[in-house]
C-alpha cells in the first residue's frame, strides 16, 4: 500500500481515522495544542492583518477556513476583527470535528454567530475574501521514498508476521515525475539511503481550494521549510512526524487512528504551485517574523493586571521564541487582484529563501 493512502486512512477513515473517531484532539487533554490554544494573542495579531485586507475588499466579504480545527480561531478572529466577514464558511469534513466547533463557538453573539456556515466542499460561486489555513498543509497524505542505489524507490506498507512494516517498490508514475523535477531542482545530489516526503496532492488542492477566490487573499500558516533546507542532505530520515498526548514519536504504525500523522511544508512546492493556479505570492515569513510585524509584543504594554501580563509574555515566547514556534513555523501569503501591501511581511521577508 502507498504510503499516502495509508496516511489518508489512518486520518480520514470515516469512524476510525484520526480526525474523524470523535476522540479529543486538541489542548491539553488532547495530543497537541495549536497556536490558537495558546491564547488570544494569535488570532489577535492575525485579525489585524485580515482587517488590513478587509479594508480593501467590499464589505461583503467572505472568509473561508477550511480544517477550522477544535473552532477556537474562528471564535477569536470574529470577536476580534473590527471589519468581520459577511460570511464566515469553515470547510470541515469530519462531523465529530464540525460538533466540536460549533460548541465552541456557541457563546458568539447571534450577530456573529449567523454568519458562520459549516460546507462540505469550497463554495461554486466566486466570491472576494480571504481564505486561511492553519495546520492544514501538514495534515496532507503525501508520498515517501528512498534514494538507494542511484535511484528513487517508492516506499509503501506491508503486513507481514503480524505487524505492518515499511518495503519499496518502483515509484508510482506520479511519484516518479515529481522526483525527477525534484532532482533537477536540489542544488546538490542527496545522499545513499536518503528517505523523505513529497505530497504529489498538494497542487490539486491548492487549486481546488483556490478557484472561488476572485479576489483577496490565501493565508497558510504551517511548520515546513523551503525546498533547499526541506530536502537538505543532513535531513535523511524525512519530516514525517507522529503526536499522541502531546509527545513526538515517528513510527507511524502505531496506534493508527489514534496517532496524529503529520509531514513538513515544501513552501517552495507550495508557490510554484500557487503560479499554477494564477496566484502571486505576497509574502513568506517565519511565523515570528509575522507576529511581530503585527504587533504581538506591544500587545502587553497596556495590561495593569500582573497575572494576565505574565500570561500573555509567556504566550508571546511560546508563539514566537526560535526554539518554541518562532521559526518552526512560516506563513506564506498568497493573492489575486489583490496588489496592496501586507503588514505581517514587513519586518522579516523571507521571500529571497524560497
Amino acid at each position: 500500500m502507498p504510503f499516502d493512502r495509508y496516511m489518508a486512512m489512518a486520518l480520514y477513515e470515516p469512524g476510525l481515522g484520526y480526525y474523524v473517531n470523535g476522540l479529543q484532539k486538541f489542548g491539553t487533554a488532547g495530543d497537541f495544542v495549536t497556536a490558537p490554544e495558546q491564547g488570544p494573542l494569535f488570532a489577535q495579531a492575525l485579525a489585524r492583518q485580515l482587517d488590513e485586507v478587509a479594508t480593501k475588499l467590499d464589505s461583503e466579504w467572505v472568509l473561508l477556513e477550511p480544517g477550522a480545527g477544535s473552532g477556537a480561531l474562528a471564535r477569536d478572529l470574529l470577536e476580534g476583527l473590527t471589519h468581520p466577514p459577511a460570511r464566515y464558511l469553515i470547510l470541515e469534513p469530519s462531523a465529530a470535528l464540525r460538533e466540536v466547533q460549533a460548541e465552541t463557538l456557541a457563546d458568539l453573539p447571534e450577530s456573529l454567530r449567523r454568519r458562520i456556515k459549516w460546507i462540505d466542499q469550497p463554495p461554486e460561486q466566486p466570491f472576494d475574501g480571504v481564505i486561511l489555513a492553519n495546520e492544514v498543509l501538514d495534515a496532507l497524505p503525501a508520498k515517501r521514498f528512498v534514494y538507494e542505489s542511484g535511484e528513487f524507490r517508492e516506499l509503501c506498507i506491508q503486513h507481514a508476521d503480524g505487524r505492518l512494516a515499511w518495503t519499496t517498490t518502483r515509484s508510482s508514475p506520479r511519484l516518479a515525475r515529481a522526483l525527477d523535477a525534484l532532482e533537477r531542482n536540489l542544488s546538490r545530489p542527496l545522499p545513499d539511503g536518503y528517505q523523505s516526503e513529497l505530497c504529489v496532492d498538494l497542487p490539486a488542492w491548492l487549486e481546488t481550494i483556490s478557484t472561488p477566490l476572485a479576489r483577496g487573499m490565501i493565508l497558510l500558516i504551517d511548520y515546513g521549510y523551503p525546498r533547499q533546507e526541506y530536502y537538505h542532505p543532513d535531513r535523511s530520515a524525512g519530516t514525517l512526524v507522529c503526536h499522541y498526548r502531546h509527545r513526538a514519536h515517528f513510527d507511524p504504525f502505531v496506534w493508527p487512528g489514534l496517532t496524529d500523522l503529520s509531514v513538513f511544508v515544501d513552501f517552495t512546492a507550495t508557490a510554484e504551485a500557487a503560479h499554477t493556479c494564477g496566484l502571486k505570492v505576497a509574502g513568506y515569513t517565519t511565523q515570528a517574523g509575522f507576529l511581530l510585524s503585527l504587533g504581538i509584543a506591544e500587545s502587553v504594554e497596556h495590561i495593569d493586571d500582573p497575572q494576565q501580563r505574565l500570561r500573555h509574555a509567556a504566550e508571546i515566547k511560546r508563539l514566537t521564541l526560535p526554539g518554541e514556534m518562532g521559526e518552526k513555523f512560516k506563513v506564506i501569503a498568497l493573492v489575486r487582484d489583490f496588489d496592496h501591501p501586507l503588514s505581517g511581511f514587513g519586518m522579516m521577508s523571507h521571500l529571497h529563501r524560497l
